[in-house]
């Protein structure tokens, strides 16, 4: 059905009780590529924190099915939906054994002409999250654009340059974190989403990246990112390695991360992690 944004922006998704313990967050370390050699991420007791992106996956931990773009007022096959941009507001640490209600609503709706832009924000005492989704071939209603989100960065070296390799099963993982989408598994459904093969989540290139900052510019201690936005500007194939460029700007860390299998093409651009 056509996107109806009267009856969309604003309305109120349903809640969710979410719990988790120190299981859940390791295989989410385990399934964003901590390795054998990361205690502090992988061994219970020697985790120095939660990395904050887990809060992405929070709210889907128990699910089994893949995710239904149905909402009030929107209505989009799956196969046409493309993760554009994830904002992740941290107001404490999440703790390793934890539980909170999550409130959800329908923040806007944007006409990009050729696309929908949706975008849908979670609330918790812990964090607040913002989940912006492509709706391709769903645009076209007349409504407003959207704001820019446009970060450049720095013209000069960056400070630091980190190489991220993935796993060739690494969205076989992440997937265990409750994002059943079949894109990420599934040849011929990838092939009908306009991919020659499976993709690796969004949400996992965000959280690699973030990890990748932590590592480099925090010291390894999750707790002290304190926010982290990012636009997703290409595609990642399972097994490919990133590259993030990290620059140290007016008291925040600007990214970029690139392909570097595939001469660098972009994978996330407008990226930007704010320090507690």
């Amino acid at each position: 059905m056509p996107i109806d944004p009267a009856t969309a922006v604003g309305a109120e998704l349903p809640g969710r009780d979410l719990s988790w313990d120190s299981t859940d967050v390791l295989l989410y370390h385990l399934a964003v590529g901590a390795g054998p050699d990361e205690l502090s991420y992988v061994y219970e007791d020697a985790l120095r924190g939660v990395l904050p992106t887990f809060a992405t996956v929070a709210t889907t931990l128990r699910d089994t099915d893949p995710p239904a773009v149905k909402m009030p007022g929107i209505d989009v096959d799956l196969a046409r939906v493309v993760h554009g941009r994830q904002e992740l507001v941290l107001h404490r640490p999440i703790p390793v054994t934890g539980h909170c209600r999550a409130r959800s609503r329908i923040a806007a709706v944007h006409d990009k002409g050729t696309a929908a832009v949706i975008v849908t924000e979670t609330v918790t005492d812990l964090f607040t999250s913002r989940n912006t989704i492509f709706a391709k071939g769903e645009g076209g209603f007349g409504g407003d654009r959207g704001p820019s989100t446009k970060v450049p960065v720095p013209d000069r070296a960056p400070d630091h340059e980190v190489l991220s390799p993935t796993d060739p099963r690494q969205a076989l993982w992440y997937r265990l974190c409750g994002d059943r989408n079949p894109l990420h598994v599934d040849p011929a459904f990838a092939h009908r989403a306009g991919f020659p093969r499976p993709i690796l989540h969004g949400l996992c290139t965000y959280a690699v990246v973030a990890k990748a900052a932590i590592d480099a510019e925090f010291d390894g201690d999750p707790d002290r990112l304190g926010g982290y936005s990012a636009r997703f500007a290409g595609v990642v194939f399972p097994g490919e390695t990133l590259r993030t460029r990290i620059w140290r700007e007016d008291g925040r860390l600007v990214l970029l991360t690139t392909v570097a299998d595939r001469d660098d093409v972009p994978a996330l651009a407008d990226s930007v992690i704010t320090p507690r």
